[in-house]
This record gives C-alpha cells, structure tokens and sequence, in this order.
C-alpha cells in the first residue's frame, strides 16, 4: 500500500486542492483530511458520512455541587485560573471548572478533601468514516479549543489504513497539516511519499525549508511542487534550485488560474472542470508514479 501526504509550510497554498485532483485522477484511493484543526477538504468533496465517532483525549475536571463544602482547595491549588464562581441565590458560594480553561492536570482531584471533582474522559472532536464520489474517506472535527489534534491525526490514519486493507484499496491519499508542529509530525511517520506545495514567495521558501529539514529527519522521500509559479518566476527557481539541493526531487509546477476559485464554488476537484491548471496537476501526479495510470 502506497501513502501519499500533501503538506506545505503554511496554510494557504493550495495543497487541499492538490489533494482533492489526486483523489478524483487516482483509482479507487481511500482519502484522508489529516488537517484536523482546520479541514476543508469535505467542501470539494462533499462526502456522505456512514460512520461517526467520538474522539476521546485526556481528561477534564467537574465538581458536583451536591458534594462540594466551598473550602476554595481546588481554586488555591489550580495554576491555570479554572476554577470559577459564583454566587447563588442563598448566598452559596458555587465552584465550577470552565472547560476551555482546565488543562486535565488533575491537581484539584488529587487536593479535594471530599474527592468531590470528577474527572472523566474529555471529548476533544469527532472522526468520521464517509463515500465520496473519488472513494471512501475518513476525516475529522477538532472541537473548540480542544488539544491533541497529533493523535487524532494518528487515529484517522489508522482507520484510513485500516479501510483501505479491508477494502483492497493500494492508495491512501492524505490531505496533512501545514507547518511542521505535532500534527504533521503524526502526519507524515511511516508514510511512502511526501509531496510539499509551496508557492513563490519569500515566506515560502522559507517555510519550505523548515518542512524538508523534516522530512530529511524522518528519512521520507519528498517532492517539491510549486504553486501559482508564474507570479514570480525567478522566485520559483531558486525554491527549486534549493530543493534540489536538499534531496527533494522537483514534481512540477502549477501556473495560477482563476479557475481553482471557480472549483471550489462549484465543490469539485480542479481537474473536474475545464482550468488550464489541471494540465500541470495531470503532470505532477503522473511524475509521482504512484499509479501505473490515471483514470
């Protein structure tokens, strides 16, 4: 089984449409969005969800009031100022844990002399399990201000394999995270091929040279493709000239085209539409050769 990752050292250059081309020209793929804190890949693909389920990671404090003396421990004890209050209506001062505020250290459970502080599992998200038109995906919601989005990534991996054995599908198709933080790191461990879009810019280049120091560390073969390369065509070459120098092999380069916006209100995959871009993406994915052809 062959996995490819699209990353890019930032948001923004247009590796999710990169993504949804690659999913519609290759055969029978099992897709992945693994840029769980913003995904956007269900907008081109508008997948149809078959299976839902609750993404659980660390735990969250809550007090019961019924058990709770107003002996203020837990708020003396707690260094991430979670701890509220408020006044009821005879005079009772009430404790309680703001969610978003709580970190899951555990301290004010361990402190609380009436072991009056729950201390359940947190549900950080949801993962989902769907068709779309290019195959089967898995993709996932990170909740509001909710952590650990690297293991969520390392769970919709997993499942992503996991559906493709069980369906005899030989592609997965990842759409990764930008930067190079915890997610893309969970993103990209063990993968067959790393593709890098960037775009012709300073902060690009640079970026882009965070992301293959990256990938050089975890030994994963990387391509280099660069995005909107016709707005700055000296800039284009010494990026590629530096990729080269870095080990990545150069996979190509799109031109800009109004076209991709065109798509994307459309919520199809570039290479679904008429847009001269799509020859260059066509190119590219032929140059990775993960598939003997494309559809």
């Amino acid at each position: 089984m062959n996995e490819l990752v699209i990353i890019s050292g930032k948001g923004g250059t247009g590796k999710t449409s990169v993504t949804a081309s690659f999913a519609a020209l290759a055969k029978r793929p099992v897709i992945c969005d693994c840029d769980v804190d913003a995904a956007d890949l269900h907008l081109v693909l508008a997948p149809k969800i078959i299976e839902e389920h609750e993404f659980l990671s660390g735990h969250e404090a809550v007090i019961r009031q019924d058990d709770c003396i107003g002996c203020s421990i837990c708020q003396d004890v707690c260094r991430f100022d979670a701890v509220k209050t408020k006044q009821a209506g005879n005079g009772k001062i009430l404790f309680s844990i703001d969610p978003v505020s709580c970190e899951g250290c555990g301290v004010c459970v361990y402190f609380c002399p009436e072991k009056a502080i729950d201390f359940p599992e947190r549900m950080c998200g949801k993962w989902f399990v769907s068709e779309t038109r290019c195959g089967p995906m898995v993709h996932a919601r990170l909740g509001v201000a909710a952590e650990n989005s690297g293991k969520l990534v390392s769970t919709v991996r997993r499942e992503a394999r996991q559906l493709a054995e069980e369906r005899n599908h030989n592609l997965v198709i990842v759409d990764g995270p930008p930067g190079i933080g915890c997610p893309v790191i969970a993103s990209l461990t063990g993968v067959s091929q790393v593709l890098v879009v960037t775009e012709p810019t300073v902060s690009g280049e640079h970026d882009l040279e965070r992301v293959l120091s990256l990938t050089r560390h975890f030994q994963i073969p990387a391509a280099v493709c660069v995005n909107k390369w016709n707005i700055n065509p000296e800039m284009t070459e010494q990026i590629e000239v530096k990729a080269s120098a870095s080990g990545a092999t150069i996979a190509g380069r799109i031109r800009y085209d109004s076209a991709v916006t065109r798509a994307q209100i459309k919520q199809k995959a570039v290479v679904e539409i008429e847009a001269a871009c799509a020859e260059d993406i066509i190119q590219i994915w032929k140059n990775l050769n993960l598939q003997e052809e494309v559809n």
